[in-house]
């Protein structure tokens, strides 16, 4: 295949073509990402672009392995006292901040701290902690007010917010503040002076760092950086970024689109890896604080509007990745009730009744349409069909997701600079407890995007939390899911398996996680 004189300009200006034989002395990993990066702090923000790049820069106390247990990562050994009220956490040896400066408990305390600032089940751990603080350099202890089963849990969390470690002086950063200074003490570094938004994303190997003696294991075991450089290349047209990696321009795309894979999987050099076997949830989010979507037969009259299989046949396509799921907990999670047809099934009658009992005055809702993001630029048409249908006017608006998650945290009238919907993406894994589930807090101001009120549902997380017999914590569970669709808090559209491309004639050791781990992948 003939390379196109757009993909050789592109090449040329993202410095694929090759250099002198002296520069190509390093190993260079070369991906395409599922969006730009523009926010850099993972705990400011739960963008999965972000993560992904706080994986590289930053580690984690503790990490899932492949069995979905917590690992110790950072931290060499714990215990906790007899009635599981007093834990203490010693750091192992060897951890340093990429600035040579040796990591602490003081900054691991810091960092926890500004991270449950932000995060559900972080927020849950700190509301049952009466003492969080360093004992010596190398130990912090953690005294809880009451039993919290899910400690560990909290600690190692996987996916947005992951409780990275960063600097006592940058974890002191107001959380409500993106920080400024992107020092980690993870595999790589960000080379914040070739970073050129809209371009290219570059990380060094950290050459100091210490992996754990363990093989990798999903997040967790030793983390080797086996590359030199990963550099994160923004093509966002999907087929410039088939033809990139079929010419062997790069290495890597995150996440074709599906409607590619057969050309993908034509060229005997390039496979298809299952990264994400345990798959994705796509959600829509309705903004609580204004109408419509303040009034629950607003949010009930959507609920009825739509079909998961519209949403998932426009954006994942084929049915062997995605399955119809009207789970809020996760279907095939030990928590997952279904809930017959609803989300599956429209009854547009009915929803056109609850839009007019809910006193709908015809005013465009605000609908967040982010157009370079692949695993749900395509949802948002579908939605504003949907919702026509049975009435609502929708004002779909067109802009990148960094700029929506940007839009999102603004609480505004949406005719101000707010919205009304926006929809995202989550990791089951992420999706399966009502504690770790962000989607399912109803406390306020504090909830996340779209701030839903709902004191009820907050009783029952609290007391799943608190819960430890399983069975009773079950029932918990299910009453919490009962109350996301009893509230219409917000819509699940289904779940899919993600699946990344790779040049498999140069490229080997692409580990399977809810997250792309770029660890462990080295060039033959």
């Amino acid at each position: 295949m003939r390379i196109t004189r757009r993909l050789a300009a592109l090449a040329l200006g993202l410095g694929l073509v090759a250099a002198a034989p002296a520069a190509m002395a390093e190993t260079t990993l070369r991906m395409v990402a599922h969006s730009d990066l523009k926010v850099l702090d993972p705990i400011w923000t739960t963008a999965f672009i972000t993560r992904n790049h706080g994986y590289l820069v930053y580690d984690v106390l503790f990490a899932k392995d492949a069995n979905l247990k917590i690992q110790p990562q950072m931290v060499d050994k714990y215990e906790a006292s007899a009635d599981k009220l007093t834990w203490t956490f010693t750091l192992r040896d060897g951890l340093e901040w990429h600035d040579g400066q040796p990591v602490t408990s003081e900054d691991c305390v810091a960092s926890i701290k500004r991270w449950a600032a932000r995060d559900a089940l972080g927020q849950q751990m700190m509301a049952r902690v009466s003492e969080l603080a360093p004992v010596d350099a190398k130990t912090f202890r953690i005294v809880l007010k009451e039993p919290f089963g899910l400690l560990l849990d909290a600690l190692g969390k996987p996916s947005s917010n992951v409780p990275f470690m960063m600097p006592k002086r940058v974890a002191e950063t107001d959380p409500g503040k993106q920080i400024s200074d992107y020092t980690g003490s993870g595999p790589f570094i960000f080379k914040k002076e070739e970073w050129k938004p809209g371009e290219k994303i570059v990380y060094a190997k950290n050459t100091k760092y210490k992996p754990r003696p363990e093989p990798p294991s999903m997040l967790a075991g030793g983390k080797v950086a086996k590359v030199d450089r990963i550099e994160w290349l923004a093509i966002p047209d999907p087929m410039t970024a088939v033809n990139a990696l079929l010419q062997g321009e790069i290495d890597m795309i995150e996440v074709p689109v599906p409607d590619h894979f057969p050309v993908l999987k034509a060229d005997k050099n390039v496979a298809l890896f299952g990264w994400n076997q345990l798959g994705s949830q796509i959600i829509m989010r309705f903004n609580h604080l204004h109408p419509p979507f303040n009034n629950l037969k607003a949010r009930q009259a959507a609920m009825l509007a739509v079909a998961q299989e519209d949403f998932l046949r426009a954006q994942v396509g084929d049915p062997e990745i995605y399955s119809v799921c009207n789970a809020p907990l996760v279907c095939g999670s030990p928590y997952g009730k279904s809930y017959g047809d609803v989300l599956i099934k429209p009854n547009l009658e009915k929803a056109r009744q609850l839009l007019k009992e809910s006193g709908y005055d015809g005013t465009p809702i605000v609908m967040l349409h982010q157009t370079d993001l692949q695993s749900s630029n395509q949802l948002p048409p579908v939605g504003k069909q949907a919702l026509e249908k049975v009435g609502f006017k929708v004002d779909l608006q067109a802009m990148d997701w960094q700029t929506v998650v940007a839009r999102r945290t603004r609480k505004e009238a949406p005719d101000k600079g707010g919205w009304n919907i926006f929809y995202t993406t989550t990791t089951t894994v992420d999706a399966d407890s009502p504690a770790a589930n962000s989607f399912t807090r109803g406390d306020c101001d504090k909830a996340w995007f779209g701030w839903p009120c709902d004191p009820e549902i907050e009783k029952l997380r609290g007391a799943f939390a608190r819960e430890t017999d399983p069975a009773k914590q079950k029932e918990l569970a299910i009453a919490v899911s009962d109350r996301v669709m009893d509230q219409a808090l917000y819509l699940v559209l289904g779940q899919y398996k993600a699946f990344g491309a790779y040049r498999k004639d140069r490229v080997e050791g692409w580990l399977p996680a809810p997250v792309p781990i770029l660890w462990n992948i080295s060039k033959k």
